[in-house]
């Protein structure tokens, strides 16, 4: 567990059940929980992982699941998963819905495809009174168009890529920013000047493990241990104390993800 000199952080997206982490799944919660990792919370991207997820938090109570439908899955998705979402967050009631939201970067992307279904997780999201955790990859501007219609004013943008000027759009609508490995890198230049112009308030910090490894990590197998690597060179960018950073971003997770 956590000592006196390691602060108390929240991953706030991590695939905890990826396959790619589960050969040796003891020992990565115990290098998180060494690292004071206190909270872990685990989204969906398909229906077929959904049953997973729900293992895997039954068995940690560090552990949250979201369930969703992941926009890059949507050859994956089957004609049904829509109806049965909300009979899962009804009876799971996990932390959140998710993740869902826009992927234009894929190729032959369907974009009416994706907003449909991006559309009705907004709706079960409102419906359940749920926050929401959104994709946005090269489709900044349609998430926040849509989340706006949708009425919806309770989530987090996971790795967050977009401008200043979208980040506080997306604020005034109600939502978090989530920053992770991406940040931690000398040519995010742009990005990390997001990072640091934002109200701290409004910030969250993710490892998306097993995949967008920080610096110290590239090209390895990302692991939610790694988070403490993350805020300690997020926390370079900003004017607060590295110690406000963790006590803030943990504060608003727990408050966003009601844990």
């Amino acid at each position: 567990m956590a000592t006196p000199r390691t602060p108390k952080l929240i991953d706030s997206h991590v695939h905890s059940d990826d396959p790619r982490l589960s050969d040796d799944f003891p020992a990565v919660m115990a290098r998180a929980r060494k690292a004071g990792v206190i909270g872990q919370v685990i989204p969906a991207v398909t229906a077929e992982h959904w049953p997973r997820i729900k293992e895997y938090v039954a068995g940690h109570k560090d552990l949250y699941a979201c369930y969703g439908l992941h926009p890059c899955f949507m050859a994956q998705h089957q004609p049904d998963d829509l109806q049965q979402l909300p009979l899962w967050l009804g009876k799971e009631r996990p932390v959140a819905v998710g993740e869902c939201g826009l992927d234009y970067s894929l190729r032959d992307v369907n974009k009416s495809e994706q907003q449909t279904c991006f559309g009705a997780q907004l709706a079960l999201a409102r419906e359940f009174r749920l926050p929401i955790v959104v994709h946005a990859h090269r489709a900044v501007e349609d998430v926040i168009r849509m989340i706006k219609a949708s009425g919806h004013n309770r989530g987090m943008v996971h790795s967050f890529n977009g401008s200043l000027q979208q980040a506080h759009r997306l604020i005034d609508l109600g939502f978090m920013m989530s920053f992770g490995g991406a940040v931690t890198y000398d040519r995010a230049t742009k990005l990390r000047e997001v990072f640091a112009a934002l109200p701290l308030d409004s910030i969250l910090l993710e490892t998306d493990a097993p995949d967008q490894p920080d610096m110290t990590h590239a090209k390895q197998r990302n692991e939610p241990a790694y988070l403490i690597d993350v805020w300690r060179m997020l926390s370079e960018l900003r004017d607060e104390t590295a110690n406000k950073v963790a006590k803030s971003t943990t504060a608003n997770a727990k408050q966003l993800f009601g844990i």
